[in-house]
């Protein structure tokens, strides 16, 4: 425990946080800021210190998701905020100090793991994508958009709607694929459907969405049927290596963290395979700003087991050679970050209605994870990369100004 009340010190310096061990025994990291909350975090059993020193992410989540721990002053959010606050990527202080052998075990077994071959894509997909669909409608937009959105005018975005800003992030991606009527599309992790749903109802274009999960696939043909667009709007339960084409636009949202750093050559082979010769792709991705890295213990075991965040450095080494042409890259930076608050926000607002659909300690894992996520983008190593590649380097205007022409047109309907 003395070992711990270190560890804490080191890590907590403004704002203040409070140790009750389970003796009674209290110690206190940091001091009073009104930027930063005061909490106390309260451990009900002697294991609880020591897990966490095992395995810091792991051991900290398992024990707020079993109840072994309690926060006292705010919630889970706010302990996550003040931890990562006060240890931003941009200081270059870490969070967790593992020594070498413990990651080079790790980087071996994730290398192993991150090789997502053909029979467990479908399982690791249904692992998180086929829970409740009543789950994600209680967090999420009404359009159902599970990735990051965007949000134009971040110190305004208050006054912006969560369905505004996803509305907005379809606009922007839609405005890179410089789209005509016609065009031929190939939704690769197409989700519940709402960004083939939006291309066709607002450029004209026919959609194939593929995806490996029969939950989204019910729910996206529905809305398809239901909006009388089924033959424009097309949804598939299939693995992008199995599909054929040639498609005049590829647009991929929140599907390339499934891939596996294994298949990145292979995937963008694929691709551009199936990209008309004077067609344009767009990949939207989470990514790390640090190089290439392994994916955290919780995360794997709990959330997305074979997910993998590429480093820009990976995604870009995995498409070199392949002969598609990198013609735009963005960072998008905070803007996961607002999104997530929203979905937290939101999970908080129908607390009963979660622990009703599964039980307590589930709804302790899903804030859980949403906390660590919003604040991996807003202190952390992560942010949101839009990719654009093409086959033919005169398919697309020289400047960037069609995009930004695009998008008012997009953003005023």
């Amino acid at each position: 425990m003395k070992l711990f009340d270190r560890v804490i010190n080191r890590l907590v310096t403004r704002g203040q946080l409070t140790i009750i061990y389970h003796d009674g025994r209290k110690v206190t990291a940091g001091t009073p800021d009104p930027a930063f909350p005061s909490l106390a975090l309260k451990f009900r059993d002697a294991r609880v210190p020591f897990d966490i020193m095992r395995d810091p992410r792991l051991g900290m989540a398992e024990a707020y998701i079993d109840g072994r721990v309690a926060i006292e002053g705010g919630g889970i959010m706010e302990l996550v905020s003040l931890i990562r606050a006060n240890n931003a990527w941009e200081s270059g202080r870490s969070i967790s100090d593992k020594g070498r052998l413990k990651r080079g075990f790790r980087a071996v077994r994730q290398s192993l793991w991150r090789a997502n071959h053909r029979s467990r894509s479908k399982r690791n997909v249904a692992h998180h994508y086929d829970l409740s669909g009543a789950l994600y409608a209680l967090f999420l937009d009404r359009d159902r958009q599970y990735s990051c959105a965007y949000w134009p005018d971040a110190d305004n975005e208050a006054g912006i709607s969560l369905e505004q800003a996803q509305e907005d992030k379809k606009a922007h991606i839609a405005a890179k694929l410089l789209l005509k009527p016609g065009m031929k599309v190939l939704d690769i992790g197409c989700g519940w459907g709402g960004m083939a749903l939006y291309l066709h109802r607002t450029c004209g274009v026919d959609v194939t969405g593929i995806t490996l999960s029969e939950e989204q696939l019910k729910v996206a043909r529905q809305r398809a049927a239901d909006a009388g667009v089924s033959d424009h709007v097309r949804f598939e339960l299939i693995d992008y290596r199995d599909m054929a084409g040639p498609f005049d636009r590829i647009v991929s949202v929140g599907m390339f963290e499934h891939v596996g750093t294994a298949h990145y050559r292979a995937f963008f082979n694929k691709c551009r395979q199936l990209l008309a010769p004077d067609g344009v792709m767009l990949i939207h991705t989470i990514g790390r700003v640090d190089g290439p890295g392994i994916t955290d213990a919780f995360t794997q075991k709990y959330i997305f087991p074979g997910g993998y965040i590429p480093a820009l450095s990976e995604m870009i080494g995995g498409s070199e050679g392949t002969r598609l042409m990198v013609t735009d890259v963005e960072v998008l930076r905070l803007h996961y970050g607002l999104t997530i608050r929203e979905w937290y926000q939101r999970a908080m607002a129908h607390r009963a209605d979660i622990i009703a659909l599964y039980d307590e300690r589930f709804f302790r894992l899903w804030t859980f994870y949403l906390a660590g996520a919003a604040t991996v983008f807003e202190h952390g190593s992560m942010v949101n990369y839009q990719v654009q590649y093409v086959r033919d380097r005169r398919t697309l205007p020289i400047t960037r100004d069609y995009m930004s022409d695009a998008e008012s047109r997009l953003r005023a309907r």
